[in-house]
């Protein structure tokens, strides 16, 4: 294993103890933890002072941890995801039986795959999606670098790893694909143009839809 830097180091462990961390992203800070710890998503609703019934989306590796979080993926979702992945598009799809309901109370998970080397390397050594909320408390703006997270959480969390100021500066465009046309849901980062280019381009390449069921 690479040797890595030392802050980051210390956000995988406290992330494997449980713990919470926030840790900068390819849009706004981020405030994650293990998204199979339950006790840990349970905390992060309580610094946030979020409703327990907006679910919080999760940040994966690649790809191929989207077929263990969706139970059903339309064409137009993989098409969204080989143009805009890893970067600042999060998908909203029909959530894998297999996810626990703490995890995804509803029928959908939101999913992203970051385009950030920390947050990447996050997700990798721990070796499970982390979640992927905004480093804020519910409806004050994110916060876009870690003095910013330190003035809206201070010691509410475990640790804060200072990555400079977010590039992105806008949160994720948040778009429901969980049929085969796509609704965008929170504008960000990614101009609803490019998402609406995105879907006539996926309709003239493919002349019938397609569905993969895992």
């Amino acid at each position: 294993m690479a040797v890595l830097p030392r802050e980051i180091e210390k956000g995988i462990i406290i992330l494997r103890k449980g713990g919470v961390i926030a840790f900068p992203t390819d849009t706004v800070y981020g405030l994650g933890a293990n998204a199979l710890n339950s006790g840990a998503v349970e905390r992060i609703y309580e610094i946030k002072n979020r409703p327990k019934h907006q679910q919080f989306p999760l940040l994966i590796a690649d790809t191929s941890q989207l077929t263990a979080m969706a139970g059903e993926i339309p064409g137009i979702a993989w098409f969204l995801s080989e143009r805009f992945w890893p970067g600042g598009l999060t998908l909203v799809l029909p959530k894998a039986d297999s996810l626990p309901a703490y995890l995804a109370p509803g029928r959908s998970i939101a999913v992203r795959v970051p385009n950030h080397p920390v947050c990447l390397t996050l997700i990798q050594h721990l070796g499970n999606p982390i979640i992927g909320t905004s480093a804020n408390i519910s409806g004050q703006l994110p916060a876009l670098s870690a003095a910013e997270v330190g003035q809206q959480l201070g010691e509410k969390i475990d640790f804060i790893i200072n990555g400079g100021k977010s590039p992105g500066g806008k949160e994720s465009t948040v778009v429901d694909v969980s049929s085969q046309e796509p609704v965008i849901l929170r504008r960000g980062i990614i101009p609803a143009h490019e998402i609406d280019k995105a879907y006539k381009e996926y309709l003239e390449v493919n002349s019938e839809t397609h569905c993969y069921r895992l």
